[in-house]
């Protein structure tokens, strides 16, 4: 096409987007827009040990536009009703969105052809059940300077089945690291495998264990046996089937992350086990030695799997456990669970960092209480939350 031809077709949209920004187009008819964007899979509802229902989920947008984009707010609605479930200014987009999907990669701003994930979390209110919900996505056109706003991205929400699960340790001080829903390393874990993304982790969580100290670690931070969790019995959470296991690799000295590891060693000693109705809980971590099954085994409620270790991608002694729709533990998608029930005793409210402290030094923990204990059925324990398990 002649150059000139080029340049009127371009004036053209961008005339289009200008008439847009000015007057919506009714809802039937075709919208041109200077971006794409889809929900990269439809949200599960998790049900939180706060007492309230969470969205976690990814928004992928791309720049289709022969200018840059400058992503001004992203807000999440109710679809039919468009009551406003949350909203996210420039400042709350620069810490959730991620050029590529890559964490580490935060920003407000797409350049020409690039794209990037929103990581989501809607904290629902407890009358809100919303059956589908839509994106509005306002941002501005570097060049020319012009505001664009549409309302794009709509999804269902699932309503899954529940997916209820026993205990996997027992005893009392269990600390939930990494999980649901604000954290970073498991619910931003999102990879290219295959020539797709996969999220298997979005609902995983590293149970660590604190002593009536509350440290994680007492001693020399090297020495495996220092670490309060190190060697507890894991145990099957349902009633299944072993899927896979592995049982050979060596500890890992903690303190760093093991350099030059393999895709199929990131899990350490594992189990896998088909709990049915299309759910897969993957363990990961344990001892060498440890794991008692293997591929094809059935095993009950409550039985020893193995114990917990410092194998694979790991920096210290934990359990590993998160839920997926396949048998894969990275190729598979995350979904929510619940416990049927648990003690919750504390929660550090002063967050990752004060985690991170405790695992890397040995420093007591800080932890605020819950007075009076709370005993709790078919919720999922948030992140940074101290639980006791009992059989």
């Amino acid at each position: 096409m002649p150059t000139r031809a080029v340049a009127a077709v371009l004036a053209a949209i961008l005339a289009g987007w200008l008439a847009l920004a000015v007057v919506p187009a009714a809802a039937q008819e075709p919208v041109p827009t200077p971006f794409v964007a889809d929900v990269l899979w439809a949200p599960i509802p998790a049900a939180g040990s706060d007492g309230r229902r969470h969205l976690v989920y990814e928004l992928r947008i791309g720049n289709t536009a022969a200018s840059g984009l400058a992503l001004d707010k992203i807000e999440v609605l109710d679809e039919p009703s468009g009551k406003l479930l949350l909203s996210l200014d420039r400042d709350g987009l620069g810490k959730r969105f991620s050029i590529g999907g890559r964490r580490g990669s935060e920003s407000t701003d797409l350049g020409v052809g690039q794209f990037g994930v929103l990581f989501v979390h809607v904290a629902l209110e407890p009358n809100d059940q919303p059956r589908a919900i839509a994106h509005r996505i306002s941002l501005r056109l570097v060049q020319p300077g012009v505001d664009f706003s549409a309302t794009v991205a709509r999804t269902p929400v699932v309503d899954r089945p529940e997916v209820l699960l026993g205990p996997p340790l027992v005893g009392a001080g269990y600390i939930v690291g990494d999980g649901c829903c604000d954290s970073i390393r498991h619910v931003r874990a999102l990879l290219a495998l295959n020539g797709h993304f996969t999220l298997a982790q979005r609902f995983a969580i590293d149970w660590e264990q604190a002593d009536p100290e509350n440290r994680l670690v007492k001693g020399d931070t090297k020495t495996l046996a220092n670490y309060t969790i190190y060697g507890r019995d894991v145990l099957a959470v349902a009633d299944g089937t072993v899927v896979s296991s592995r049982n050979d690799l060596p500890e890992q000295v903690p303190g760093a992350l093991p350099q030059g590891i393999t895709i199929d060693q990131v899990d350490g000693n594992f189990v896998v086990l088909d709990i049915g109705g299309g759910n897969y809980v993957l363990y990961a971590h344990m001892q060498p030695g440890s794991v008692t099954v293997k591929a094809g085994a059935k095993v009950k409620r409550g039985e020893v799997l193995g114990k917990v270790g410092n194998t694979g991608n790991t920096q210290a002694p934990h359990l590993h456990l998160h839920v997926m729709d396949g048998p894969s533990p990275l190729a598979s998608n995350g979904v929510p669970y619940v416990f049927d029930s648990f003690k919750l005793t504390a929660v550090d409210k002063a967050g990752t960092a004060d985690f991170d402290k405790a695992e890397a030094t040995g420093s007591p923990l800080t932890l605020t209480p819950v007075s009076p204990h709370q005993v709790l059925s078919r919720v999922l324990p948030l992140d940074l939350s101290v639980v006791e398990f009992s059989r």
